[in-house]
């Protein structure tokens, strides 16, 4: 068992107190909520219950339980982690798919993703929620793995994009494509390509921190696809230091190189009124499997989740000329 499990219901022990005024989410927050990634925090439901309410938020991000993908959760895992949420109070926000992720290239079983988007489908209507997260399926450097060529690693994850999202739509759910791994992880002009392939069954999921192992100007990329603002339904919050060696360090929200408080003022100026998901990175990378201990996994997140608060009420408040002018720069620069 882990240090985090608990004795099935029993109340989780609460965490060091937080300051609530900095932390509550209400309708001050300009109709936008804050919530996070769960397991970022914690790995088992009730220490994520309990990090996610000591913010004051009233909404959780599920990837993980115990460290099992929510769709490989046995039923009684699934059931017991459902309840803890409903008694908690909680709603779920969106839950993350492992569809099309870095370790799903294009080149392989279509059949697994589809399996993985039927169970997700019944268990998001017993949480609630209607968002899947999702990525556009990295294809293979090496011919020699079996990676696909240009054109036809596009037909395929177009084939298998659209086919998701008509299934999604049929269930009542919407795919959200996350700018990281995948096809149209780095392009804007490929996330519309798939939103004009999959139709409704397809909205984005914009990642402030996502560039730096990518390659590429997140910032940037969220003002290229501002004529596509209407279709950003999710967006995830995390910041970095970039080193002269190109070394990635994540660090508190709103304290690193990537503007994500100008990413979130862009946003807003837009109509952007989902969700900020807290995603760290700070303590947890599931990308280099690594893990810090419960407390510090639990500090890191309450500790960015304070400054996420901050960071949202600073882009609420009304833009100081140099904001301004900052934004009507970055409008004519499209």
């Amino acid at each position: 068992m882990s240090a985090e499990a608990v004795r099935p219901g029993s109340v989780p022990r609460p965490g060091p107190r937080v300051d609530m005024s900095t932390a509550t989410s209400t309708a001050a927050s300009g109709g936008v909520a804050l919530t996070g990634i769960g397991d970022e925090a914690a790995l088992g439901i009730e220490g994520q219950i309990e990090a996610v309410t000591a913010l004051g938020w009233r909404s959780v991000e599920l990837r993980t339980v115990d460290g099992t993908p929510l769709a490989e959760l046995s039923a009684a895992a699934f059931d017991r982690a459902a309840g803890a949420l409903l008694d908690a109070g909680l709603s779920v926000v969106a839950v993350d798919a492992r569809i099309g992720g870095w370790a799903r290239p294009v080149t392989g079983d279509f059949a697994a993703d589809l399996a993985e988007l039927d169970v997700l489908a019944r268990r998001c209507a017993r949480l609630g929620t209607r968002y899947v997260r999702v990525m556009s399926y990295p294809n293979p450097a090496d011919p020699s793995d079996g990676g696909l060529d240009a054109a036809a690693w596009e037909r395929e994850v177009l084939f298998r994009v659209r086919e998701l999202s008509a299934r999604a739509a049929a269930s009542g759910l919407t795919l959200l494509h996350e700018n990281c791994a995948g096809w149209a992880g780095s392009d804007p002009h490929r996330m519309v390509r798939l939103l004009e392939a999959a139709g409704p069954g397809l909205a984005l999921l914009f990642d402030t921190g996502n560039g730096p192992a990518y390659g590429y100007d997140g910032h940037r990329l969220l003002t290229d696809l501002l004529p596509y603002a209407d279709r950003i339904h999710h967006v995830h919050i995390k910041d970095a230091v970039l080193s002269p060696g190109g070394a990635v360090r994540y660090c508190v929200p709103g304290t690193g190189d990537l503007r994500v408080a100008d990413s979130v003022r862009l946003l807003l100026a837009h109509g952007y009124r989902g969700a900020l998901s807290l995603e760290p990175h700070i303590a947890v990378r599931p990308h280099e499997d690594h893990r810090d201990p419960a407390e510090e996994c639990r500090a890191a997140f309450v500790r960015c989740g304070l400054a996420l608060r901050r960071l949202l009420d600073e882009a609420l408040a009304p833009p100081t000329a140099a904001v301004a002018k900052d934004l009507e720069r970055q409008e004519s620069a499209r």
